[in-house]
């Protein structure tokens, strides 16, 4: 979040922040760059929400001009397919990148867009295409959803080569590389070469929170699709129209979620998710001392590690069963023997990449808790400044009252700060308990 330190100066920005629009700076600083790769799989799964015979962008929230930008692309494709290309405005490109804060359904309009190009009827929804888009086995479209750290110069050769071949269908080739951002220095590079030298029926979408999270040569050769963050408003009829939640439910859903769709919806659909958010919250008024800080770094820390585990064990297992199974381990015959002992160096592999997920998916879980935390004193400063603003906690008034009467405005900022600069820590590869235990220790009174 980026606020000036300085005493009154930083009370000022952040006032003035909070006074802007909805929640103007200070709000924005903390959308932008949350969450990465957390949503991964929540921003996905709402594909799997549209009915059979939805129009591919019914998923989308909020996102009317986007929508509109790539139907429009969509029917410039279909114009160059039939050779009416030349008459219509806002042709197709052969590199998207589509930006937008977590949450805003970046990844889920990339595919909608895959779908409008690579259907006869631009995106009907209805159709075997469609049907095969919204599952990720259609033959023309190419899914690429990192799992660990980073994406690698190997894997981006072999996409890149994938990438150049002529489509099955006759329509499109299209590669959808959700999270480019995580490409490494060589990947990219890599990535740019294709870019650069595109395949004439090939169509690359790259999803990213920022364009200044990819490198200059590469964004400069992408079209720009910028999506916003849908308002509570907008999330929570989202929740109540398709998954039948209580109205009120789902609007004080859509507000912890500082509006991403999936958080709101397990928010408001998983007792278990709401429960570890609840938790994290108790940590402002619990970090009396320097034992309760010390106590409240290691239960957060322990609690994004188990939650995590939780979500990689469920892949892990059978991800190894079933390469083992590949490489004819439980069979008999001639060979297999053999066949089994040169499956060691793929397992390795295996789990090597497995290991890296874990640390991605521990990394993304304390992200979410962070961000929570540093929403609440958000909310904070909001009543110390006596901005108009939407509280994201509005169902925890007498524990934001009770901080904001005890402490200073500058206090407030000096606390966001540290929770956003345990972040940055964390990402460098700080131990994450180190970090968080610095940063509790800023939280104490005083």
């Amino acid at each position: 979040m980026p606020v000036d330190a300085s005493g009154d100066g930083a009370v000022g920005q952040a006032e003035a922040g909070l006074r802007a629009g909805a929640g103007g700076q200070a709000e924005a600083g903390l959308r932008a760059g949350a969450v990465g790769q957390a949503e991964a799989g929540m921003q996905a799964d709402a594909v799997g929400h549209a009915e059979a015979g939805d129009d591919v962008f019914a998923d989308l929230t909020g996102q009317r001009a986007v929508v509109a930008e790539l139907r429009q692309a969509a029917a410039a494709a279909d114009d160059v397919l039939t050779g009416r290309a030349g008459g219509r405005a806002g042709g197709i490109a052969h590199a998207w990148l589509l930006t937008g804060p977590p949450g805003s359904g970046r990844s889920v309009a990339a595919r909608a867009f895959a779908a409008a190009l690579l259907c006869p009827a631009q995106g009907c929804g209805s159709c075997p295409s469609c049907h095969q888009v919204r599952a990720g086995t259609h033959p023309d479209l190419m899914l690429v959803r990192p799992d660990g750290l980073s994406y690698g110069v190997k894997q981006t050769r072999d996409l890149v080569l994938h990438a150049a071949t002529a489509p099955a269908a006759g329509r499109w080739h299209v590669v959808l590389f959700e999270d480019a951002d995580r490409a490494t220095e060589a990947a990219a590079n890599a990535l740019l070469k294709a870019i650069e030298e595109p395949a004439p029926r090939t169509v690359w979408l790259l999803c990213a929170p920022s364009a200044e999270d990819l490198p200059a040569t590469i964004r400069s050769r992408c079209r720009l699709v910028v999506l916003r963050t849908p308002s509570s408003a907008e999330v929570a009829d989202v929740l109540v129209r398709r998954d039948g939640v209580d109205p009120q439910r789902a609007l004080a859903a859509a507000r912890a979620a500082q509006g991403h769709i999936g958080r709101a919806h397990r928010l408001a659909t998983d007792a278990d998710a709401a429960r570890r958010r609840d938790e994290v919250l108790r940590i402002p008024l619990a970090v009396t001392g320097l034992g309760p800080a010390l106590a409240a770094a290691a239960s957060l820390v322990s609690a994004a590690e188990e939650e995590a585990k939780a979500v990689t064990e469920e892949r892990d297992q059978p991800e190894r069963d079933a390469l083992r199974q590949a490489f004819g381990e439980g069979s008999t015959g001639k060979g297999v023997a053999k066949a089994v002992r040169g499956a060691a160096g793929a397992l390795r592999e295996l789990e090597d990449r497995q290991k890296s997920r874990a640390t991605r998916a521990k990394r993304d879980t304390l992200e979410v808790a962070l961000l929570d935390l540093a929403w609440f004193y958000r909310d904070v400063l909001a009543m110390q400044l006596g901005a108009q603003v939407e509280l994201g906690n509005a169902g925890r008034e007498a524990d934001l009252r009770k901080l904001a009467e005890a402490t200073t405005p500058e206090s407030t900022v000096h606390r966001i700060e540290a929770i956003m600069a345990c972040r940055e820590r964390v990402a460098l590869n700080v131990a994450p308990l180190l970090a968080v235990e610095e940063m509790t220790l800023a939280l104490l009174p005083g």
